[in-house]
């Protein structure tokens, strides 16, 4: 098989074109719900702090430009930035999982009764 042919294969596979589209609307998704965090939560957590801009938090270790800056407020907010994401794809993933219809696993095939394997057997014996 070509190697374009086997490429244009794989490509137009299922499961490459749902993650495909899948990796677009999550990235949209993340540019709506850091937008929320960003311009909506983090300045009511702010005015809840004392008007406490996380992103400017700073700790320096030392003098001059060799000083060690340890950006701990910008961690902070990335763990904010996380949490609420993770909450928003749960409240996402929740409600798909209600809209999706329930699918009903087969039964599985009904094996044999214990009679009909004690009649095998018997059979089996008598044959012997």
């Amino acid at each position: 098989m070509g190697f374009i042919k086997e490429f244009k294969e794989f490509a137009m596979k299922g499961n490459v074109m749902d993650m495909a589209v899948g990796v677009i609307i999550g990235g949209a998704f993340g540019k709506i719900v850091s937008s929320l965090v960003d311009d909506v939560l983090m300045p009511l957590i702010g005015m809840a702090t004392g008007n406490v801009d996380f992103t400017k938090l700073v700790c320096k270790f030392g003098e001059g430009e060799n000083a060690a800056v340890l950006k701990y407020g910008v961690f902070i907010q990335n763990i904010v930035d996380f949490l609420i994401i993770a909450f928003c794809i749960f409240l996402m993933i929740k409600a798909m999982n209600k809209l999706m219809p329930k699918k009903e696993e087969p039964a599985a095939p009904a094996g044999p009764t214990q009679e009909e394997l004690l009649t095998d057997i018997r059979d089996l014996l008598k044959k012997k």
